[in-house]
């Protein structure tokens, strides 16, 4: 029979009837070597009081690895049920307190799991809920122009119009599904950032380039100050995705024939990026408020834009190491200040 297989009954049990065969075979040899009845009933008086004090331990014994084993179990279904946590005694130098202070330790790592398991799960529910919130309206126009197309007679002007109210909110619908996956990618590791030396010169242009357009259109002066060969440890395609979001923000909220300032400052711990407008401003009791996913205030709801370019921004900025900060007033424009770690 193998040890694993042996239970703890048995095994007692064969201990037992070898601890009485020994002992016999030794007062047997005893009472051959020296003819002495006493010294067998001295043995037989011995042999006995070690098996009762034997059995007496056996009893002890199995009695507290009943009761630990009990403990346990409760103590594990507690746990499984985050109802409670296992008491340990740190004084205690025995087997069970050390079992009960991994115990603990397992406790507090399942008490971490769920609370991460709970915060994806609501920042799942808070982005389904985002994205349900954001496609509704399109898609609702969408269902709109195409039913007026399939049951009413119009003009092929008028199906012009409804055409380019379509392709509007297909490029609305493509422009949030693009920013949904950035954003998406970036929280969840898929993609990572990628720090190099580079010239932020070079970046800032790229993401001037993206809000050449609307400028002109708007009739926006840009002035920027830049020093020639900075280089700055960055990632130069995500770093330029969130410029392009703060620029392209100060451009939909600066009037028409308005103008935005950049200004590159080399500190010694920081490279700082500011982008000043001579925009509308933000009240002081939302500045806190506006970096959050798909936020808007009620006030800029005529602006085209779903209110993700500052979060996605703020997200770029932060798993470089860096910030970004905001200095505004109802009125008089905004600052957003973007620092970047020179290592």
């Amino acid at each position: 029979m193998k040890v694993e297989k042996l239970s703890v009954k048995n095994f007692i049990r064969c201990a037992a009837c070898g601890a009485v065969l020994t002992s016999a075979v030794f007062l047997l040899v005893l009472y051959l070597t020296t003819r002495n009845l006493y010294l067998v009933f001295y043995g037989l008086i011995l042999t006995a009081a070690l098996l009762l004090w034997g059995a007496v331990f056996l009893c002890y014994f199995q009695r507290k690895l009943a009761l630990f084993t009990d403990n346990l179990c409760r103590t594990l279904d507690d746990m499984m049920n985050s109802t409670a946590r296992p008491q340990t005694d740190y004084e205690a130098e025995t087997i069970l307190a050390r079992i009960s202070f991994r115990l603990e330790r397992l406790y507090h790592v399942m008490q971490q799991n769920r609370a991460v398991t709970a915060k994806e799960k609501s920042e799942l529910q808070s982005l389904v809920s985002d994205i349900s919130h954001q496609t509704k309206t399109p898609i609702a126009n969408l269902k709109m122009l195409n039913e007026t197309l399939l049951t009413r007679s119009v003009s092929e002007e008028q199906r012009r119009e409804f055409l380019q109210a379509s392709e509007s909110q297909i490029e609305k619908l493509d422009f949030l599904i693009q920013a949904m996956v950035k954003t998406s990618r970036l929280e969840t590791g898929v993609i990572t950032l990628e720090k190099k030396y580079t010239r932020i010169g070079e970046t800032l242009v790229t993401a001037i380039n993206g809000v050449l357009a609307s400028m002109e259109k708007k009739q926006i002066e840009l002035s920027v100050e830049c020093p020639e060969d900075l280089l700055v440890c960055h990632d130069s395609r995500w770093t330029s995705e969130a410029l392009f979001n703060l620029l392209d923000n100060a451009v939909k909220y600066t009037p028409d024939g308005g103008s935005i300032h950049v200004t590159v400052q080399n500190w010694e711990m920081y490279l700082k990026i500011d982008v000043a407008d001579t925009g509308r401003g933000i009240p002081e009791n939302q500045q806190a408020a506006i970096f959050k996913r798909f936020y808007r205030e009620e006030s800029v709801h005529d602006v085209e834009g779903i209110g993700i370019g500052l979060y996605l921004a703020r997200e770029i900025i932060t798993m470089q190491g860096g910030y970004i900060a905001v200095s505004s007033h109802a009125g008089k424009g905004s600052t957003f200040s973007v620092f970047l770690p020179q290592r």
